[in-house]
């Protein structure tokens, strides 16, 4: 909002972008946290030490996903 925009055209443009990484971080957010409270519970009830989903596990899947979540909703928006 605050860019300087030559046109109407960009204007357009800078506002879908935000709103893709608005709701893309809200995304992102809400479900890395679902998965690391998640994560420990589906371990031991499979069998698995909780302790096994440790930080680097939850943290690498977290971010790849995050990664899916973004271009998800940056190709729904800005489409």
């Amino acid at each position: 909002v605050l860019w300087p925009a030559t046109g109407a055209r960009q204007g357009e443009e800078l506002m879908r972008m935000g709103a893709a990484v608005s709701v893309a971080i809200a995304a992102v957010v809400v479900w890395g946290t679902v998965a690391g409270a998640a994560f420990p519970f589906a371990l031991k009830r499979l069998g698995f030490d909780p302790a096994a989903s440790s930080a680097p596990f939850v943290t690498t899947t977290i971010d790849v996903t995050g990664l899916l979540i973004y271009f998800g909703v940056a190709g729904l928006i800005i489409g």
